[in-house]
């Protein structure tokens, strides 16, 4: 029943995108809440690629194409922020290129990938959690659109956390071991995610619900944003993520800072009503620390707190140190043997750093990472600007929603992540894509400020010499 009600919808995205394509947007990104669940299809009629959300993907995608030619829209993303996306996405398909030349040494699972898996996977599926982002850029040019542009975004993760709430229910948040036993094999099992995952995607996302705030007229909608943002933060709780957890409060205490000070007094609570309320979320996070770890030995307490992070860094670093300009090119864990050495040495396979950082240096070399990290500072940097700018409560909300969700990976890139864009990750793009839009408005402010005053000071003159003009005529007689 519930897949022939997705394929319902997918038909009716599919035609209703040739109607008004960026409505068919924003329920294609509704769709990504879903997307992930096991019962999805993953192909249809054994065609690889072929999905129900790559299928309203290419409707809405041509639909777009065909609608900005015949309202004759332009491309107005401002050309610096289009040269360091051009240049981020560079990195990734030079990245690919460079994989795809040494696929004899790919070896993802218990199987050899073949090119079109690897086309697939690591070229077209990384350069299309982008695009969503890119068309709400083009498309949210009025106020109208832009609300539903947020609704959508926030839509998938109150989504998410609705499923989350079902399969987690508070009971299983008083034991941190039941809760991580729990965590690990339900949430991947019934919503698709993985654990670590959705704890990250969670984790700026009930901030990014809260700075909805500014927009709320009535009372009604503050209690609303409110039980929203504790229904996405229990949601994230539950995943067990300790990397998540630490995101979460970073991203609060960031945003308490730059415009919530008052917030700040609440912080010495927190702490404690997770541990009256969701004890065990505080057993899970001080898990190997102090009395609360069941390992003997410093190095063991490491491990356990940090799941074997630490103890592979070295390592990676090491190999990183041998190629350190230009890397090796995409899964280059995999393919230069470290993760098989690591399953040799320590019992356990690592295929990917558990640090994103780490990640793209050793991918990308020192050149890559020079050219994807300073976009994300000025992503970061604009958020800011606009969520402390009081003009405009829409510029609030978006920056803060940009802010939320992109911190949320640069932070949560720490301990595991990627920046090859994915699909956990397009809630993210689509407000970075929003956040442009605003800022584009912000900055053509002072212009219209400008014009609107020299249309005042044209239409004074204009009247005082129609004042004037009788009283010359007199005058002359």
């Amino acid at each position: 029943m519930r897949i022939k009600l997705l394929w319902l919808i997918v038909a009716f995205l599919c035609f209703y995108a040739y109607r008004d394509w960026f409505k068919a947007l924003c329920g294609l990104i509704l769709l990504m809440a879903v997307i992930e669940h096991p019962d999805i299809p993953k192909t249809v009629g054994g065609i690889q690629g072929l999905n129900p959300w790559n299928l309203v993907f290419l409707c809405t995608f041509t639909a777009w194409l065909m609608g900005r030619r015949a309202q004759g829209l332009v491309w107005d993303m401002p050309k610096h922020v289009t040269w360091m996306l051009l240049a981020y996405l560079g990195v990734v398909v030079a990245g690919f290129i460079r994989m795809i030349a040494d696929s004899d040494n790919i070896y993802l699972g218990l199987h050899q990938e073949t090119i079109a898996s690897l086309i697939s996977e690591y070229f077209v599926n990384t350069i299309k959690w982008v695009v969503p982002g890119l068309m709400l850029y083009d498309g949210c040019r009025t106020r109208k659109r832009m609300t539903w542009g947020l609704a959508a975004v926030l839509g998938i993760y109150v989504l998410l956390a609705l499923q989350l709430v079902r399969w987690m229910p508070p009971g299983t948040a008083l034991s941190g071991t039941e809760l991580t036993l729990r965590s690990r094999k339900i949430i991947e099992n019934e919503i698709g995610f993985h654990a670590v995952n959705m704890s990250m995607i969670l984790s700026g996302a009930s901030w990014a619900m809260l700075a909805m705030m500014p927009l709320a007229r009535k009372r009604w909608h503050k209690i609303g944003i409110g039980f929203l943002f504790v229904l996405i933060a229990y949601g994230q709780a539950v995943t067990a993520g300790r990397m998540g957890y630490v995101t979460w409060a970073m991203i609060g205490l960031i945003l308490c800072v730059i415009r919530w000070r008052k917030m700040l007094l609440l912080v010495p609570v927190v702490p404690v009503l997770v541990t009256i309320f969701l004890p065990g979320v505080a057993e899970r996070f001080t898990e190997g620390m102090g009395s609360n770890s069941r390992m003997v030995g410093e190095a063991v307490d490491d491990y356990a707190v940090t799941s074997g992070r630490t103890l592979i860094w070295p390592y990676v670093i090491d190999k990183i140190e041998e190629s350190p300009i230009v890397g090796y090119g995409r899964q280059a864990m995999v393919r230069t043997g470290v993760s098989t050495f690591l399953l040799e040495e320590l019992g356990e396979g690592f295929p990917h750093p558990h640090n994103a950082y780490l990640e793209m240096l050793f991918d990308n070399g020192v050149i890559g990472f020079i050219l994807v990290m300073p976009f994300y500072v000025m992503i970061v940097w604009y958020s800011v600007l606009l969520f402390r700018d009081k003009r405009n409560p829409m510029f609030a909300a978006v920056g803060g929603m940009s802010c939320s969700l992109v911190l949320a990976l640069l932070i949560a890139a720490m301990g595991s992540q990627t920046f090859y864009p994915r699909e956990g990750a397009v809630g993210m793009w689509c407000a970075i894509g929003m956040m442009l839009r605003m800022y584009k408005a912000r900055q053509a402010m002072p212009a219209l400020a400008r014009q609107a005053q020299m249309a005042r000071v044209r239409e004074a003159r204009m009247r005082h010499q129609a004042m004037m003009s009788p009283e010359l005529g007199r005058a002359g007689q």
